[in-house]
């Protein structure tokens, strides 16, 4: 047994079983794969596949409890890598940001920009997706960091920490009847309602606190982009509702927004990381930075 066969396995899990694609992938031809899997099965003295002609058709029942350790090895030989990098220079690599629209556009631009000044040898890769997407990212190895609001409570693979609160507001054009008088459930519910896709930006707790009240909303459009929404709000098409931090008072000028804090519960944004990664140093001090970046955000 050797750290190639090894690997072979994590590289067939990750190729649904193919493996011309597996072979493809470890840039050896497709007989040495089918070489060293026999090898490896002859030395455990147990099929780990069952096959169909000369095709791998599932694992056995060895075989998921084999890949189950495969993962933890494979696991480990990237944490001595990154242990080993740190230690020869804590100041160059490369962070995996997996986040939202709301996260990359309001809040990362300045914690990322005193980042970068203190560590300009460290590259910064960014994807947005939706909060189930930012969790797959991490379990895959394609993100190192998650930065979102909802969903990351509910997996226990995950370091979870705080990052800042913030509260939902409704935005509508001038002169609209809601830029005047209390905002109430009765009233926005008595609009057509413009805000975020189910597990985007606070939406469970928009649906929570309406449902709670006795109150249906009429949403007519939903969006990730918080951009997409006010387009649809300058059109006339209804109201939005919003994260608070995405109202720009100047470039927002033709909207009027307010808060909504006392009918929506405050929304919490959050950190995220696999428990089983090491993080190197630059990772550790740009969630410092996040964190830092939080109070004046909240503030």
């Amino acid at each position: 047994m050797n750290l190639s066969q090894i690997e072979l396995l994590r590289v067939l899990q990750e190729t649904q079983l193919n493996l011309s694609k597996a072979a493809e992938k470890m840039h050896v031809v497709q007989s040495a794969v089918s070489r060293q899997l026999q090898l490896f099965e002859e030395e455990l003295g147990s099929p780990l596949f069952e096959r169909s002609g000369k095709k791998l058709a599932a694992l056995t029942p060895l075989g998921q409890r084999v890949m189950t350790e495969v993962a933890s090895i494979c696991q480990a030989k990237l944490n001595i890598q990154s242990i080993a990098a740190d230690f020869l220079d804590s100041n160059q690599g490369t962070i995996h940001i997996a986040t939202t629209h709301t996260q990359a556009k309001y809040f990362l631009p300045k914690p990322i920009q005193r980042f970068r000044l203190k560590y300009p040898g460290v590259r910064i890769y960014m994807v947005q997706a939706s909060p189930e997407q930012l969790i797959h990212q991490l379990h895959v190895q394609k993100a190192d960091i998650a930065i979102c609001t909802e969903k990351l409570d509910a997996d226990f693979d995950l370091v979870t920490q705080q990052c800042y609160e913030w509260h939902h507001s409704v935005v509508m054009p001038k002169g609209h009847p809601l830029c005047d008088g209390d905002l109430t459930y009765e009233r926005l519910a008595a609009y057509p309602i413009l805000t975020y896709n189910f597990g985007f930006t606070g939406r469970s707790n928009i649906e929570t606190a309406f449902k709670q009240s006795g109150c249906e909303l009429d949403i007519i459009l939903a969006a990730a982009d918080t951009d997409v929404i006010k387009t649809y709000v300058r059109m006339g098409l209804g109201v939005g509702l919003i994260a608070g931090m995405a109202y720009d008072p100047v470039i927002d000028q033709d909207l009027v927004a307010r808060d909504l804090s006392h009918l929506i519960p405050r929304s919490s944004t959050k950190i995220a990381y696999l428990k089983k990664n090491y993080l190197p140093l630059y990772s550790q001090h740009f969630i410092e930075e996040l964190l830092l970046a939080a109070k004046d955000f909240e503030g």
